[in-house]
Protein backbone atom coordinates (compact mmCIF):
# COMPACT_ATOMS: atom_id res chain seq x y z
CA UNK A 1 0.00 0.00 0.00
CA UNK A 2 1.49 3.46 -1.02
CA UNK A 3 0.27 6.43 0.04
CA UNK A 4 1.22 10.00 -1.35
CA UNK A 5 0.35 12.28 1.44
CA UNK A 6 0.28 16.05 0.99
CA UNK A 7 -0.63 18.96 3.57
CA UNK A 8 -2.88 21.22 2.63
CA UNK A 9 -4.60 24.91 2.89
CA UNK A 10 -7.51 23.55 1.00
CA UNK A 11 -8.59 20.43 -1.47
CA UNK A 12 -11.53 19.40 -2.95
CA UNK A 13 -12.62 16.36 -5.37
CA UNK A 14 -15.16 16.96 -7.89
CA UNK A 15 -16.89 14.18 -9.88
CA UNK A 16 -19.11 14.73 -13.28
CA UNK A 17 -19.07 18.92 -12.21
CA UNK A 18 -20.12 18.29 -8.99
CA UNK A 19 -18.03 18.81 -5.87
CA UNK A 20 -18.22 15.27 -3.91
CA UNK A 21 -15.73 16.45 -0.80
CA UNK A 22 -14.01 19.81 0.42
CA UNK A 23 -11.83 20.56 3.08
CA UNK A 24 -10.24 23.44 4.60
CA UNK A 25 -7.12 22.43 6.13
CA UNK A 26 -5.36 19.07 6.76
CA UNK A 27 -4.76 16.53 4.35
CA UNK A 28 -5.01 15.12 0.76
CA UNK A 29 -4.17 11.20 0.76
CA UNK A 30 -3.38 9.82 -2.57
CA UNK A 31 -3.65 5.85 -2.01
CA UNK A 32 -2.80 3.31 -4.27
CA UNK A 33 -3.36 -0.71 -3.07
CA UNK A 34 -1.83 -3.74 -3.82
CA UNK A 35 -2.79 -6.96 -4.49
CA UNK A 36 -1.43 -8.49 -1.57
CA UNK A 37 -2.25 -5.63 0.96
CA UNK A 38 -3.92 -6.59 3.82
CA UNK A 39 -5.99 -4.98 7.04
CA UNK A 40 -2.57 -4.82 8.54
CA UNK A 41 -1.18 -2.34 6.13
CA UNK A 42 -4.49 -0.62 6.46
CA UNK A 43 -3.76 -0.37 10.26
CA UNK A 44 0.04 0.28 10.33
CA UNK A 45 -0.46 3.73 7.01
CA UNK A 46 -3.68 4.73 9.05
CA UNK A 47 -1.73 4.91 12.23
CA UNK A 48 1.26 6.41 10.94
CA UNK A 49 -0.45 9.36 8.61
CA UNK A 50 -3.05 10.05 11.96
CA UNK A 51 -0.08 10.73 14.23
CA UNK A 52 2.61 11.92 11.56
CA UNK A 53 4.36 15.29 12.83
CA UNK A 54 4.07 17.79 9.75
CA UNK A 55 1.62 20.65 11.04
CA UNK A 56 3.21 23.50 12.31
CA UNK A 57 3.27 24.36 16.30
CA UNK A 58 3.30 27.44 18.06
CA UNK A 59 6.28 28.10 17.09
CA UNK A 60 6.40 27.13 13.50
CA UNK A 61 8.06 23.96 13.50
CA UNK A 62 6.45 20.82 11.76
CA UNK A 63 5.98 18.82 15.53
CA UNK A 64 1.88 18.20 15.24
CA UNK A 65 0.01 15.62 13.86
CA UNK A 66 -3.61 15.83 11.59
CA UNK A 67 -4.91 13.54 15.29
CA UNK A 68 -3.66 17.05 17.51
CA UNK A 69 -5.10 19.79 15.13
CA UNK A 70 -8.13 18.40 14.49
CA UNK A 71 -7.49 18.39 10.59
CA UNK A 72 -9.45 17.13 7.70
CA UNK A 73 -8.75 14.64 5.30
CA UNK A 74 -9.17 13.50 1.41
CA UNK A 75 -8.69 10.02 0.66
CA UNK A 76 -8.19 9.39 -3.05
CA UNK A 77 -7.63 5.72 -4.53
CA UNK A 78 -5.10 6.03 -7.11
CA UNK A 79 -4.01 2.84 -8.64
CA UNK A 80 -1.31 4.46 -10.41
CA UNK A 81 0.70 5.21 -7.75
CA UNK A 82 2.01 1.67 -8.36
CA UNK A 83 3.35 2.65 -12.17
CA UNK A 84 5.78 0.53 -13.51
CA UNK A 85 7.89 2.37 -15.72
CA UNK A 86 11.06 -0.08 -16.28
CA UNK A 87 10.33 -0.91 -19.59
CA UNK A 88 9.40 1.34 -22.48
CA UNK A 89 7.33 4.53 -22.02
CA UNK A 90 3.78 3.27 -21.80
CA UNK A 91 3.60 2.29 -17.67
CA UNK A 92 2.39 -0.79 -16.13
CA UNK A 93 -0.36 -1.60 -13.58
CA UNK A 94 0.13 -4.91 -13.13
CA UNK A 95 1.00 -4.56 -9.62
CA UNK A 96 -2.26 -2.27 -8.82
CA UNK A 97 -4.91 -4.28 -7.55
CA UNK A 98 -8.15 -5.14 -9.27
CA UNK A 99 -11.26 -3.39 -8.23
CA UNK A 100 -13.05 -6.74 -6.22
CA UNK A 101 -9.39 -6.50 -3.82
CA UNK A 102 -8.76 -2.81 -4.08
CA UNK A 103 -12.64 -1.56 -3.25
CA UNK A 104 -12.91 -3.49 0.22
CA UNK A 105 -8.95 -2.27 1.36
CA UNK A 106 -9.78 1.09 0.34
CA UNK A 107 -13.19 1.06 1.99
CA UNK A 108 -11.59 -0.23 4.99
CA UNK A 109 -8.74 2.46 5.07
CA UNK A 110 -11.25 5.05 4.85
CA UNK A 111 -12.92 3.42 8.02
CA UNK A 112 -9.76 3.09 9.96
CA UNK A 113 -9.05 6.66 9.67
CA UNK A 114 -12.47 7.92 10.67
CA UNK A 115 -11.93 5.52 13.48
CA UNK A 116 -8.58 6.92 14.73
CA UNK A 117 -9.73 11.04 13.83
CA UNK A 118 -13.53 10.49 15.27
CA UNK A 119 -15.09 12.44 12.63
CA UNK A 120 -15.71 11.87 8.74
CA UNK A 121 -13.48 12.62 6.27
CA UNK A 122 -13.93 12.99 2.59
CA UNK A 123 -13.38 10.74 -0.48
CA UNK A 124 -13.10 10.10 -4.00
CA UNK A 125 -15.13 8.27 -5.83
CA UNK A 126 -13.63 4.78 -6.70
CA UNK A 127 -12.78 4.21 -10.28
CA UNK A 128 -14.07 7.89 -11.41
CA UNK A 129 -12.83 10.27 -13.23
CA UNK A 130 -12.18 12.56 -10.80
CA UNK A 131 -11.13 16.57 -10.81
CA UNK A 132 -8.67 17.16 -7.69
CA UNK A 133 -7.52 20.37 -6.51
CA UNK A 134 -5.48 21.16 -3.97
CA UNK A 135 -3.42 23.92 -2.71
CA UNK A 136 -0.59 22.36 -0.76
CA UNK A 137 0.62 24.17 2.39
CA UNK A 138 4.57 24.19 2.44
CA UNK A 139 4.74 22.49 0.55
CA UNK A 140 4.86 19.85 2.16
CA UNK A 141 4.42 15.82 0.19
CA UNK A 142 5.47 13.10 1.78
CA UNK A 143 5.33 9.37 0.53
CA UNK A 144 4.74 6.12 2.43
CA UNK A 145 4.72 2.61 1.24
CA UNK A 146 3.81 -0.28 3.80
CA UNK A 147 6.18 -2.07 1.76
CA UNK A 148 8.99 -0.11 3.77
CA UNK A 149 7.91 -0.06 7.36
CA UNK A 150 10.85 -2.76 8.72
Amino acid sequence: MRAVIQRVAKASVTVNGKRISSINGGLMILLGIETEDSQDDIEWLTNKIVNLRIFNDEDGVMNTSLSTTNGDAIVVSQFTLHASTKKGNRPSYIKAARPEIAIPLYESFIESMEDKLGKTIGTGEFGADMKVELLNDGPVTIIIDTKDKE
